[in-house]
């Protein structure tokens, strides 16, 4: 006899642990923020080739009395970039002035300075928050298209759990967000609902096979059906992003840190979330 697992029947347990962790998360953001960084809120950014190895930890310990929360990092070819939305434009020349006298450099090794200013970043949100609207209404249309409106439905609010999982994360440990963070958003809408497909696809085609009695045995069928793959997939991905992670430059851990933490929640949602939600629209709209 084939095994199902009971997943629609404690969709409660599923739905109060992601309610949970979106609820510790929207409290931080409202108390602490986001830590948006330079790409949003405006700051300095200043590049320096030292042209030999250095220390990137003692450096930003160094500059950490022009501000505590300054961002130091390594480039290729030895070179250091500089961020801090709080330095003045006379701080940059000290700050220029002491690499020098640390690492003896001459005048043209300052390779640039840029500015961002506060309206360049309100503008960066504003694209943000439309593009990933605009994807989340493609997904919508698509999904609806080959499934059917409610189950487009539940693939959304699935998706929207996906992104405040993630924002609830970066609230709570004040990780900056960037725009490497946007980034990965849009990535993560992509493989979530690439997970959450291969399971409704299973349902229709389950559906057409008529030997389940209801549907949310159906869902429970297909959901069992496909946990190995959805297992599999995302442990697969997870090790390639973590060594990402792990071994790559700065730039690349902050794309791929909302990555691990969004394929994850993709993962979850994909199981617990949209496919509890379809069953909950077809029973309320279709099948009363």
């Amino acid at each position: 006899m084939e095994r199902v697992f009971k997943i629609v029947e404690r969709k409660k347990i599923w739905f109060s642990i992601s309610l949970i962790i979106i609820m510790i998360g929207m409290i931080t953001w409202m108390f602490k923020g986001l830590n948006l960084g330079i790409d949003f809120k405006g700051g300095t950014v200043i590049t320096i080739k030292i042209g030999k190895p250095f220390d990137v930890v003692e450096l930003r310990k160094y500059l950490e009395k022009y501000d505590p929360q300054i961002d130091v990092r390594e480039i290729e070819g030895h070179e250091v970039t500089i961020r801090s939305n709080k330095i003045t434009t006379n701080e940059v020349n000290q700050i220029f002035n002491d690499a020098k006298r640390k690492y003896g450099l001459k005048d043209d090794a300052l390779r640039s300075v840029d500015t961002i200013g506060p309206t360049i970043g309100k503008e960066l949100r504003r694209s943000a928050l439309i593009s990933n609207l605009l994807a989340t209404l493609g997904i919508l249309i698509y999904v609806s298209l080959r499934f059917e409106l409610w189950s487009g439905v539940a693939a959304i609010i699935a998706l929207i759990h996906d992104l405040l999982i993630t924002l609830s994360v970066y609230a709570v440990l004040q990780i900056p967000v960037n725009s490497s963070f946007i980034a990965a958003m849009l990535t993560i809408l992509g493989y979530s609902i690439n997970d959450t497909i291969v399971v409704f696809d299973r349902i229709r085609e389950n559906s057409k096979l008529g030997k389940y009695d209801d549907f949310e045995t159906l869902i429970n069928a297909s959901i069992t059906q496909t946990l190995s793959r959805s297992i599999n997939t995302v442990l697969t991905t997870l090790f390639t992003i973590t060594a990402i992670y792990i071994l790559g430059v700065p730039s690349i851990k902050e794309f791929a840190l909302p990555l691990i933490i969004g394929i994850i929640s993709g993962a979850y949602s994909s199981i617990f979330i949209a496919s509890p939600l379809w069953s909950i629209f077809e029973k309320r709209y279709k099948r009363v």
